[in-house]
């Protein structure tokens, strides 16, 4: 009898139908037409929604199964029984929920997909995605203001990055970086690394041009958090840090990244950056010996003229040093340098001394490859033992068809006379004391020819005879397309 009840019993359950199909499969296809129309769509607060910080759980501090409630922007973990999304939703009566990692939209606490057209903009600011035509277009046409939710304007790729604390060395490096025409085209084209594995954080390019935001800036906290970490607590966004160490980091990191050996063609960013240069090397025998010392020593192989081919990613100028004295009127001379004086480090016969513990020597550089982006540290800060000193030496530099030849070697220059010529495209510059002092950026929006100054989350136009009276500290500058 009993037997005869537990296999009825058994039948019943087989043959009853779920009240909610989408209840019982828990990832129902888009095309699925039985889903349910959620009644709390119109609670979600776009105004409140904030996709650039680390997608973590805010109580469990976990990263996994993490959801963005889209009332209130918090992120939660889970969606089931007694997990903190499911607390969340009945204790604050928030009910819609986002999955950050499927992107799909959730109702709590009755636990069913939402399927809603509706909700596409959310996605699209959580994941921006450009098709090849889009990209080939965000430098040729006329650019089209945005609108963020609130109703300010802004312009894609010309957006504020929040400083959190100490961190505008970093921004005005990604500022300088997402205006750098092949690097930003690579990587909002997703397909193109597809193959690497990406550290969370790393879609700052994609969010700088979003066309589609809800806020008229970025917060690179996410992206900071994933640089603090893989460089090992190097770079901190609480401690004031150096623009060119972090640009050298970042490029060589990124390098490495995307699987690139030491070919020049092996990752994107060898393509654009990497040039070329003869480095020649004398030694220089000790000043305490007689002539005829010196004249043996020089005879010997230890002595002779060493030259070795080294590759390059940026340029380091050095600066003339400042006047000490102030002038008749008692008032300190403001020092100017030509930028082609200090380009001439690298002509091949201009020799400058390097001395070390043991010896010293005499070295003279000679650039044999120009890249495609030349990037130029103009070095003003000088460490000795006591304190840091920094070169307030104003360099002038035309903005357009900045010719390079004069660097090239002799028989280069001859094979590349139409391709030497540059125009700058972003200008980092340091402002106040050495160790106090704040960064901002200059950058060419190609597609209307508008400079702009940007300072953390101040974006203004700028005209470009103002760029060249600043305290420029690194400079990109892009080969001219019809160099002539």
């Amino acid at each position: 009898m009993a037997q005869t009840q537990a296999s009825a019993a058994k039948r019943m359950k087989l043959e009853k139908k779920p009240a909610n199909p989408v209840e019982e499969d828990e990832t129902p296809s888009v095309f699925n037409p039985k889903y349910r129309v959620c009644p709390y769509l119109d609670t979600i607060n776009r105004n409140l929604l904030d996709f650039d910080f680390e997608k973590l759980c805010s109580i469990s501090l976990t990263r996994i199964n993490v959801y963005a409630c889209l009332v209130c922007g918090k992120y939660f973990q889970g969606r089931g029984t007694n997990t903190h999304a499911y607390t969340h939703s009945v204790g604050e009566a928030h009910h819609v929920f986002l999955n950050l990692h499927t992107l799909r939209f959730y109702c709590l606490p009755d636990n069913y997909e939402i399927i809603d057209s509706s909700l596409d903009d959310i996605k699209y600011v959580l994941n921006p995605t450009f098709t090849r035509q889009e990209i080939s277009k965000l430098d040729q046409l006329q650019p089209k203001h945005s609108r963020t939710v609130d109703g300010v304007l802004y312009l894609p790729g010309v957006v504020g990055l929040n400083n959190i604390k100490a961190n505008d060395y970093c921004n005005v490096v990604l500022h300088a970086l997402s205006h750098v025409g092949p690097l930003r085209d690579y990587f909002l084209q997703k397909q193109s690394y597809a193959h690497v594995m990406r550290p969370p954080g790393d879609s700052v390019f994609t969010l700088m041009w979003n066309p589609r935001n809800f806020k008229s800036h970025v917060s690179p906290h996410e992206m900071l958090q994933a640089v603090v970490l893989w460089s090992s607590k190097r770079f901190q966004i609480t401690e004031q840090g150096d623009p060119i160490d972090f640009l050298s980091w970042f490029l060589n990191t990124l390098h490495r990244a995307l699987k690139g050996n030491k070919q020049p063609n092996s990752s994107i960013l060898y393509k654009i950056f990497l040039g070329e240069m003869k480095i020649y090397t004398r030694k220089i025998p000790p000043v305490e010996l007689d002539d005829a010392a010196k004249a043996k020593l020089l005879a010997t192989e230890e002595y002779k003229d060493q030259v070795e081919d080294k590759n390059f990613i940026y340029l380091t100028c050095d600066l003339p040093p400042p006047p000490l004295f102030t002038d008749e009127f008692r008032e300190n001379i403001i020092p100017q340098v030509n930028l082609y004086q200090l380009l001439s480090k690298f002509n091949g016969s201009a020799e400058k001394e390097y001395k070390t513990y043991k010896a010293n020597f005499m070295k003279r550089f000679e650039i044999t490859r120009l890249p495609q982006f030349i990037i130029l540290y103009i070095k003003r800060f000088t460490k000795n033992t006591f304190f840091l000193e920094k070169n307030p030496t104003i360099v002038n530099f035309p903005i357009k068809h900045v010719d390079f030849g004069d660097i090239l070697g002799m028989r280069q220059r001859d094979k590349d006379v139409k391709d030497t010529k540059y125009n700058l495209v972003a200008n980092i510059v340091h402002d106040g004391d050495p160790k106090k002092g704040t960064y901002r950026a200059h950058i060419l929006h190609k597609a209307n020819g508008q400079w702009y100054e940007m300072q953390d989350l101040h974006v203004t136009e700028i005209l470009p005879q103002m760029i060249t009276l600043t305290e420029s500290y690194i400079q990109i500058y892009e080969r001219c397309p019809n160099s002539s």
